[in-house]
């Protein structure tokens, strides 16, 4: 195996050092379990991000219900909701 020096803030490391103790695992190993994982996950991607991607750390962030996103009744709660504010934004330019 080859050697690699790697710098990380304290508070890293403390993240590091808790899983690897957690784990039972040396800091090293976990390292390259993490390096793997995100290398190998990146390339089964296309290579273009996904809304998800470009929003993950949004995600959970907005106050609301736990199942909005697979709950058909928001959706509809969501569709008349603009149909009744689009019949109130019209512009009478007459």
């Amino acid at each position: 195996m080859t050697t690699i020096s790697l710098k990380v803030p304290e508070h890293l490391d403390h993240l590091l050092a808790t899983e690897s103790r957690r784990r039972q695992v040396s800091k090293s190993a976990l390292i390259r379990e993490c390096v793997e994982h995100s290398l190998s996950s990146k390339r089964q991607r296309t290579g273009k991000a996904s809304c998800a991607d470009l929003v993950r750390d949004l995600i959970g962030s907005q106050p609301g219900p736990a199942d909005a996103s697979v709950n058909p009744r928001y959706l509809d709660e969501a569709i008349q909701g603009d149909h009744h504010r689009g019949r109130r934004r019209k512009n009478p330019r007459r």
